[in-house]
């Protein structure tokens, strides 16, 4: 039995007196702690405060630490030659993000078969090779304190393109371009060749590319892995009743349009060592959600935590909105989906979508909208993204490398004592005078 003490009246200030059973003070909770007058409740009580979790705040998952909730999201740039060999533009372009203080660095979407790629530049982890420059630069990522992961692939009805910058002569005399693409169903995408319908064979093939495609992942060092189901590739065509039009056991009721990703999950899940974090990122929206709603979005989570999954990634638009995009409306527009997701399903969840400013990215965590935070473009405009939003959020440098942060320590109370730079030209020619 809980043991009876006497009521405690505490005494915050002329505009706060409160009194609180022992039972009401043992069940203080952390959104009391966050009020005015929290710190003398805890003292009074012997506890320690609850401290919120923030952008800052580490993360464990199964074995692995994470040193804050920054994540550079997998960023798709199709500069990987013919070979989907990760050239030193790769490394420079990964590597720079750890030097910037992000906690977890993932790799652009990795193709796991040749098929599987979305251009004949894309990076590949379907050859020796290719896993083993990746391991390269996964070690590199290490050594600069931050965490590697890699996000792997199939294009299906999206395969066999360019890239966005790119015209269809670029690509001429590429041997074997452009490839046959297959799908569930033979449904083009817009501005695509019709693909062929997988038949039940090589939809189990294509299940052992995935397993390889993780333990190569495995070899070479990295510590997280993300299955992309999103932005209409190969496990989201399965799951829309849009692309997948299958009367077999791969389609038609959502359970069985569900049934290859999940396949998908628990293989992978299996020759995924059991210590390393598991991702998947689902377009958890898409289009005006007629054909796939949030509901069927948060049956399919449920389904992935059970499987093992970790973390979702929720981001969204693939299918439906190739043709129909619209502009977002506000930012961090997707985030309502990642709390969706996490509230409903209890599984982690990582908010991704015109995150821009540290304050946004910190109240995200905060407010348990999501656990994690993806910064893709922001991050291309400053790769110290993460460290400049620890400096905005404590004012301190120690989000840069030591050998940085000393020099702008003082830079800036230099800085911080020259008059405004309007104030500059008129100086200098007083001086003159």
């Amino acid at each position: 039995m809980r043991p009876t003490l006497p009521a405690r009246r505490l005494n915050f200030s002329s505009s706060h007196d409160l009194t609180l059973s022992t039972s009401q003070a043992l069940t203080v909770s952390i959104f009391s702690c966050l009020s005015e007058g929290a710190a003398e409740i805890c003292r009074l009580l012997k506890e320690e405060c609850p401290v919120r979790d923030g952008l800052l705040t580490p993360l464990q998952i199964r074995d692995l630490t994470l040193v804050n909730r920054s994540v550079v999201s997998a960023m798709c740039l199709y500069s990987a030659g013919t070979n989907g060999v990760a050239r030193t533009f790769h490394e420079a372009h990964l590597t720079r993000f750890a030097l910037g203080g992000a906690g977890l660095i993932f790799t652009e979407a990795t193709a796991i078969s040749a098929e599987g790629r979305i251009t004949p530049a894309d990076l590949g982890i379907y050859t020796d090779k290719q896993a083993g420059r990746l391991g390269e630069i996964a070690g590199k990522i290490k050594e600069l304190g931050s965490v590697p992961g890699i996000q792997i692939s199939h294009a299906g009805r999206k395969g066999s393109g360019i890239a966005p910058w790119a015209a269809p002569g670029d690509y001429a005399g590429i041997d074997g371009f452009p490839w046959n693409i297959k799908a569930p169903s033979a449904i083009a995408a817009p501005g695509k060749a019709t693909p062929e319908a997988l038949t039940a064979s090589e939809i189990d093939m294509l299940l052992q590319d995935w397993i390889t495609a993780a333990r190569r992942a495995d070899a070479a060092g990295f510590e997280v892995l993300e299955l992309h189901g999103a932005h209409g590739y190969l496990l989201h065509q399965f799951l829309s009743p849009l692309t997948n039009q299958r009367t077999d056991n791969w389609g038609g009721s959502l359970e069985n349009r569900m049934r290859f990703p999940l396949e998908v999950v628990r293989a992978v899940r299996a020759a995924w060592p059991a210590g390393k974090p598991l991702f998947y990122r689902m377009s958890v929206g898409d289009g005006d959600n007629a054909h796939w709603s949030l509901a069927d979005s948060v049956t399919f989570a449920r389904r992935l935590k059970v499987l093992g999954v970790d973390v979702v990634d929720c981001s969204g638009g693939g299918i439906e909105d190739v043709t129909t995009r619209r502009p977002p409306g506000t930012h961090g527009y997707q985030v309502p989906w990642a709390a969706k997701l996490k509230h409903d399903t209890g599984v982690r969840t990582m908010a991704v979508g015109l995150i821009t400013e540290a304050q946004q990215a910190d109240s995200i965590i905060a407010q348990g909208q999501a656990d994690l935070v993806a910064v893709a473009r922001q991050n291309l405009v400053n790769p110290n993204w993460t460290a400049l939003a620890r400096h905005q959020l404590t004012g301190g440098y120690d989000g840069f490398p030591p050998q940085f942060a000393s020099f702008l320590a003082r830079w800036s109370d230099v800085v911080s004592a020259l008059p405004p730079v309007a104030d500059t030209a008129a100086h200098l020619r007083q001086l003159k005078e």
